[in-house]
């Protein structure tokens, strides 16, 4: 995984603080492989109770996580009982790591 420590806590803080303290977030995508290079920080995020306004929660997480990082690109995905599940759902599962 290539995400520091300190990182890693912003992001499970940020969570804690905007989706509440029962979420859980994955990193995905090519942080996860420790041989890639550059790339995003792709984060699933989900929540057990429904999202009212699940474009709004993904924007302000991957703003803040984005700003703590100095700019970094971030993407967010939520996952909650209200929302539709896709392949790429699935997928995060599959190939993250929990933070």
């Amino acid at each position: 995984m290539r995400l520091c420590t300190d990182p890693v806590a912003t992001i499970r803080q940020e969570v804690l603080n905007l989706a509440g303290d029962s979420a859980r977030v994955w990193l995905s995508g090519s942080r996860v492989r420790d041989e890639a290079r550059g790339g995003d920080v792709d984060l699933l995020v989900e929540v057990d109770e429904a999202v009212t306004e699940p474009a709004l929660l993904s924007a302000r997480l991957g703003a803040r996580v984005s700003k703590s990082m100095h700019g970094r690109k971030v993407d967010v995905l939520i996952e909650a009982p209200n929302l539709l599940r896709l392949p790429i759902h699935a997928m995060a599962h599959a190939e993250g790591v929990r933070l």
